[in-house]
């Protein structure tokens, strides 16, 4: 049963999904909502723009009546009179030419919003399949297409044979008004009339749009084994990143011991913490954390410092307080100064003791460290325990 339900599309599209399917130039598109919008704005423009159309046309009409002799003679002159008045003509029609314009780009921005892709218009030959084809002939998509038509088919000719009725009695007393008045009549008859029966194209609009919405969504659900592989391909697969980060562990712990040699002092727990110290005068303004960690790690930060002689010194709150407070390859605290500085000291001393021999310096007991940087003691600052005391 878990398996079906990874198989099923019960899941919506995810962000990267919708993408993909943008950048491939599929977007929900309703053609009977930019059609609607589109002829509603021609009846309104018309109805808007009627008077300021007719005008120019009436004076186009009365001088395309008239011409003079020479033009019938001469058809270059023909041609010039009639290339004007062409664009006069376009100069009139250009109001209502602009607003459909302007009506047909806005349109998309109702469902689905702009889309410029250059993949749609790439050869897909797998459309060329005919099985494939007559699928489609036969599918509930095709099936919602043929209602649709039908239905606007319906809707459309009930509302015209209505309008029809309405004004035939509008339409029957033009033949007793005057040219003037029964030509304006007439338009304004024709004009109600287009705007009655594209209206009833919104009812279609209405319908269609969210359908168009929902095909889509569902067209585009995705399988649970989907959105899985997905988030593996975009987060990236956590056993690839798991091996990742402990190869990053692995190099930065390699680093880090390879620091070790140069160290001046390793300060332990004894056993527990072991953080090694370095120091360049004139070059460091205060002691560096160059090697830190805990259990296993510090067992192997002691035996490098062995095998390179690098002094060892017990200090248990001292190396607490290190381990805790001091970053790698950051400076020590400042209020670790005054502690440090003693061991320091005795590092100094040993190496003059190791170089030039006399009385061997004596390892500091006690070392005063401020108990709220001892995690050990009760009034200590509260921090985020270490990852296993490999290393921060």
């Amino acid at each position: 049963m878990a398996d079906d339900s990874d198989l099923e599309r019960t899941e919506p599209a995810s962000p990267r999904r919708l993408e993909q399917a943008r950048e491939e130039g599929d977007v929900p598109r309703s053609r009977e909502l930019a059609t609607c919008t589109v002829l509603m704005a021609a009846g309104v423009g018309l109805w808007a723009l009627g008077d300021h159309m007719m005008r120019p046309l009436r004076r186009l009409l009365v001088a395309g009546l008239s011409f003079e002799r020479a033009q019938a003679f001469d058809p270059e002159l023909l041609l010039a009179a009639l290339a004007a008045k062409l664009g006069d003509v376009l100069l009139a029609f250009a109001p209502l030419a602009g607003l459909l314009i302007l009506v047909a780009l806005g349109s998309p921005l109702l469902i689905g919003g702009w889309l410029f892709s250059t993949k749609s218009l790439q050869p897909n030959f797998a459309k060329l399949n005919p099985m494939t084809g007559i699928g489609n002939m036969f599918s509930a998509n095709s099936a919602v297409e043929l209602l649709k038509a039908i239905a606007k088919t319906l809707l459309v000719g009930v509302v015209a044979w209505k309008v029809a009725a309405s004004q035939m009695d509008a339409v029957m007393g033009l033949g007793v008004e005057s040219i003037t008045q029964g030509t304006a009549h007439l338009g304004h008859i024709l004009i109600v009339s287009f705007i009655s029966i594209v209206g009833a194209l919104v009812l279609i609009a209405l319908i269609d749009a969210p359908y168009q919405m929902i095909h889509y969504a569902n067209k585009l659900k995705m399988t649970r084994e989907e959105l899985r592989q997905e988030a593996k391909e975009s987060d990236g697969n956590p056993e690839i990143k798991a091996k990742i980060r402990q190869q990053q562990r692995e190099m930065a712990r390699r680093r880090m011991m390879s620091e070790i040699p140069s160290a001046d002092v390793v300060v332990t727990n004894p056993t527990h913490y072991a953080v090694a110290l370095k120091y360049t005068d004139g070059k460091m303004r205060a002691p560096q954390v160059v090697a830190k960690g805990a259990d296993e790690v510090a067992a192997k930060i002691r035996e490098i410092a062995r095998e390179n002689n690098v002094p060892l010194l017990e200090a248990p709150p001292l190396a607490r307080a290190l381990f805790r407070h001091a970053e790698l390859g950051d400076e020590i605290p400042e209020a670790l100064y005054t502690a440090v500085a003693e061991v320091l000291a005795y590092v100094f001393q040993l190496r003059v003791y190791r170089q030039q021999g006399g009385s061997r310096p004596s390892a500091p007991t006690a070392v005063d460290v401020p108990p709220e940087l001892d995690p050990l003691n009760p009034l200590s600052m509260p921090a985020q325990a270490p990852n296993n005391g490999v290393m921060q």
